[in-house]
């Protein structure tokens, strides 16, 4: 039976219960039974049965009594990105974004009121390379970053107020924004200047420039960046140069996504 209107729809505990289990070894690099267990509070032998009919359809592999994510979800992930229009039009304007700036470009997008980095490259004086590859492998909350800003200021208003419901505005520096209000009036300048900035927000002594892509639906797919060190990314060039640099890229992939659905082959210009 299908579930009325506004209600939540009914799901299998199963599934729900596989997912976490996977989440777990996730969170903990690997783990064993017992651990696995703890951590969920439910018997050995259940998560046994999990992490058996999981390590069956070879999500999961043992080494040493440990149980860790298998590259099934690598295979995986690459099939979900390459699918993904903001990459596959995007991807080549990224790398050239990189070159000509020096520093850290990253295509982004939203999904799940959290944003995910879809791909990053690192320039030739690009800072942070540990860090920026860890944001591969996490969600980023979006109020304190500029491709983050740059999405919500392009959402509709009832959705901004359901990501903020759903995950808050949690402080990453003392630069963060975590009122609602000041939020708001941040995004209603993003809108009105096309570009959203990241000044230490995110992580001190760093910086970031951001703008949206859409497709000619007015759809948001998502954003890209240039982000470097505040010693770098200061005066003319963080105020000038790299928000027409960083437009210039929106617009050039917007231009690819919108041949594309024409028909067209999309070429770099």
């Amino acid at each position: 039976m299908a579930s009325k209107k506004g209600e939540s729809p009914r799901t299998l505990k199963t599934v729900e219960r596989s997912a976490q289990i996977l989440g777990v070894l996730e969170t903990l690099d690997g783990a064993g039974v017992t651990e696995v267990a703890s951590h969920l509070d439910i018997s050995k032998s259940t998560t046994y049965q999990y992490l058996a009919t999981l390590r069956q359809q070879h999500l999961v592999v043992k080494e040493d009594n440990q149980y860790r994510l298998s590259l099934k979800f690598l295979l995986s992930g690459e099939y979900v990105r390459n699918r993904n229009q903001l990459y596959k039009y995007g991807k080549e304007e990224v790398e050239a974004l990189a070159e000509s700036t020096g520093e850290y470009a990253n295509l982004f997008t939203e999904q799940h009121g959290m944003g995910i980095n879809l791909y990053k490259v690192r320039g030739s004086d690009a800072v942070g390379s540990g860090y920026q590859t860890e944001k591969l492998q996490r969600p980023d909350h979006l109020h304190c970053t500029a491709t983050g800003k740059a999405i919500l200021a392009l959402l509709p208003e009832e959705r901004v107020d359901e990501i903020i419901d759903q995950h808050g505005l949690p402080s990453q520096t003392v630069n963060t924004i975590t009122d609602r209000a000041e939020l708001k009036d941040e995004l209603e300048i993003v809108r009105d200047q096309g570009f959203a900035y990241n000044d230490e927000e995110e992580v001190e002594g760093l910086r970031a420039v951001g703008a949206a892509v859409i497709d000619r639906k007015k759809n948001v797919l998502g954003s890209l960046s240039v982000a470097g060190p505040t010693s770098r990314l200061k005066g003319e060039r963080f105020e000038d140069e790299l928000p027409e640099t960083v437009l210039s890229a929106a617009n050039l992939i917007e231009v690819n996504v919108n041949m594309a659905t024409h028909g067209d082959s999309p070429e770099r210009s």
